[in-house]
């Protein structure tokens, strides 16, 4: 975890299944946030896969919560197998990459920070959607 008094700039990484409803992802945004001890204000951009860059959820998510939406091609998400907290061979077979979630904020916040990338919650679940947090440094 974070030493208490610092405050992490997160990027949140998201994965969905086409037409997953924006509600679906607020919820387990805001279920994590609230089991983390972290706030919203936090929140510097969400990332995903390109193949979801024009998904109606995350960009409305993104616009609510007022910040980008970074996307990545599976080959740029690549790098980041080693540090998954799971593989998931069918996140393989319909994306090219082995977790889009956790893959997509640890590159948005090596992109965005200054210090490697620090994976803070790994992959949350549920029915529709994934999310990890990632600390941009």
């Amino acid at each position: 975890m974070i030493d208490a008094g610092t405050t992490p700039t997160l990027v949140v990484g998201l994965g969905c299944q086409r037409g997953c409803p924006v509600e679906t992802l607020r919820a387990l945004l805001d279920r994590t946030l609230s089991t983390h001890r972290f706030e919203r204000a936090q929140i510097r951009a969400l990332a995903s896969i390109d193949l979801k860059r024009e998904e109606p959820a995350l960009l409305a998510l993104a616009a609510e919560l007022e910040v980008p939406l970074g996307c990545f091609s599976s080959q740029q998400l690549a790098p980041y197998a080693s540090q998954l907290s799971h593989r998931s061979v069918m996140a393989y077979e319909h994306t090219g990459c082995y977790g889009v979630a956790e893959s997509a904020a640890l590159a948005l916040a090596e992109h965005l920070g200054q210090r490697p990338p620090k994976l803070l919650v790994p992959r949350q679940k549920c029915p529709q959607a994934t999310l990890a947090l990632a600390c941009a440094g």
